[in-house]
């Protein structure tokens, strides 16, 4: 017997909804690390800052890692037991996670994190996928609610590190997993969800040169700034390790009969635009270093008031995920909305450009934490949606882990280790600069540290000046590129007189693209149902 939902016959609809709701809320936030207690993490155990970096990356190499074989594994055995079964997993590496002293051992745990979390993802998404009907719809709510629980979960993070320790999270988030596994072994069904497949059509292989990719490759962001760079043999090592890697995984998916992953999508004018844009999506969400920085660095902030900067941005994210669920009820075009995304991260360099200073106050933070979460949201929206638009199941579920991993890692470590960069190296000027200003006639030695102290300061903020004037300078080119870009519309329309004089030949080839696309929007219709 086939049942393609998740529980058992005899529970209600609103306690279906409930039960995924509640599991959502759980297993999303779930991670090796959390952001907001990094500083607990580095002061309890003793280790480098990172390691928790690392391993921070390592959650999502973990989910692109998993998503090429979800809907196998998913077919692959009953829902009840996979499910209780990695609920179980979950818990025991949050436990671990919770108990162990050493860095690295966050590291693979993270990974395992990622991993067996995606698999969990998957049986969420199809419930609600078939409920609400629509994939843009679908992806307004689902992303709105992720990045909300995402930045509530930071949150309390920092405020159980405070008042008990940083492991008392992860003794939570594993007794959670512990209840939701018991509670779904009652509810669900015992059924495969479709035919049962085999698991030896998994190139194993594949997954490791996979892993092993992109974790050289956090390694190299992680590790970067505190090796310097090339001048570490680490760092090259580690980088070479990384190309041969790929190197190897690409050739290896020509020669398979079921390859792991597909490049075929990577043809596509969509995906192509699609990252590109999740490029610079990763150029403003790597600024959250440089706030970071102004704000403990700066302002003096202790990690709880820091961790509440986050949650500034949940107005901002609701804000893009209702209008997202109404732009795409309406099926207006992407572009405007796309664009708004772009303008509110634009609004958030700016205002940050012109307000960091030493008497920056509290409520300064509203509006660009405002525009910070509503940009971030809907870009997550409205390019995803783009990027993966109109692609056949084999091939999106095939390629899907590399557009993940892209987005959430390669984008956004690649401009964090860049701004660490150049933000050393700009302070460094700073500091020479403003010394111009330092001599025996303006600094007595009775206020020397103090003045040294204000100095260092003004060298923070002018750096991060400078980096926030090259965001917005690139930030121009990418609204003026979102502009003119036609996402998918005909860039030329010619009258109708002219196609007449072409024949009928003409008219047939119109008429095979019109119905070309009418069964495109047909398969787009049945994706989510399926």
């Amino acid at each position: 017997m086939y049942n393609k939902g998740l529980y058992n016959d005899w529970v209600p609809k609103p306690v279906q909804l409930l039960l995924i709701v509640l599991l959502l809320a759980v297993v999303m936030p779930l991670g090796g690390v959390y952001t907001g207690n990094i500083s607990y993490l580095v002061s309890g155990t003793g280790a480098m800052t990172e390691y928790f970096m690392w391993a921070n990356y390592a959650t999502t190499i973990g989910m692109g890692a998993c998503m090429p074989i979800v809907l196998r594994m998913k077919m692959r055995f009953k829902v009840r037991d996979k499910m209780t079964v990695l609920l179980v997993l979950l818990g025991v590496l949050s436990y671990i996670n919770g108990t162990t002293m050493q860095p690295m051992v966050f590291v693979f745990t993270a990974l395992f994190i990622g991993f067996l979390k995606m698999m969990v993802t998957i049986e969420l998404f199809l419930p609600l996928m078939t409920m609400i009907g629509n994939r843009g719809m679908f992806y307004g709510l689902f992303y709105t609610f992720v990045l909300v629980m995402n930045q509530v979960a930071a949150y309390y993070s920092v405020v159980v590190s405070i008042h008990y320790n940083w492991q008392h999270f992860y003794i939570i988030a594993a007794v959670l997993c512990f209840i939701l596994a018991l509670i779904h072994w009652i509810f669900m069904h015992d059924k495969y969800f479709a035919l049962k497949v085999p698991l030896h059509y998994i190139d194993w292989m594949s997954i490791m040169l996979f892993v092993s990719t992109f974790m050289f490759s956090a390694y190299v962001f992680s590790f970067g700034k505190q090796q310097d760079w090339w001048n570490s043999k680490h760092i090259m090592n580690a980088s070479m390790a990384a190309f041969v890697s790929f190197a190897l995984l690409v050739v290896r998916q020509f020669t398979l009969k079921r390859p792991y992953l597909s490049f075929m999508i990577f043809k596509k004018n969509n995906v192509q635009h699609g990252l590109f844009m999740l490029l610079f999506l990763g150029m403003f969400l790597g600024t959250t270093a440089l706030q970071n920085t102004f704000a403990v660095g700066v302002l003096g902030y202790d990690q709880q008031t820091n961790a509440g900067l986050n949650l500034l941005m949940i107005p901002g994210i609701i804000l893009a995920g209702t209008i997202a669920v109404f732009w795409f009820k309406k099926e207006i075009p992407l572009k405007m909305y796309i664009f708004s995304g772009f303008s509110a991260m634009m609004g958030y360099a700016l205002i940050m450009y012109f307000s960091m200073v030493l008497e920056f106050n509290y409520e300064n933070w509203y509006l660009p934490m405002l525009l910070k979460g509503y940009g971030m949201c809907s870009l997550f929206i409205s390019v995803w949606f783009y990027t993966l638009d109109k692609l056949e199941m084999d091939d999106m579920l095939a390629a899907i882990g590399l557009v993940l991993v892209w987005r959430t890692f390669l984008a956004v470590g690649f401009f964090s280790a860049l701004y660490s960069w150049f933000q050393y190296r700009f302070q460094i000027t700073a500091v020479g600069d403003l010394a111009v200003y330092i001599d025996g006639m303006t600094v007595s030695p009775q206020t020397l540290a103090a003045n040294m102290k204000t100095l260092q300061l003004n060298a923070i903020i002018v750096a991060g000046k400078k980096i926030f004037g090259y965001i917005i300078l690139v930030g121009f080119g990418v609204l003026l590129y979102v502009m003119t870009h036609h996402f998918g519309r005909e860039r030329f329309r010619y009258l109708r007189f002219i196609r007449v004089l072409g024949g009928k030949s003409v008219i047939a080839r119109r008429r095979l693209r019109e119905r070309k696309q009418l069964l495109e929007e047909i398969k787009d219709a049945a994706g989510p149902a399926v």
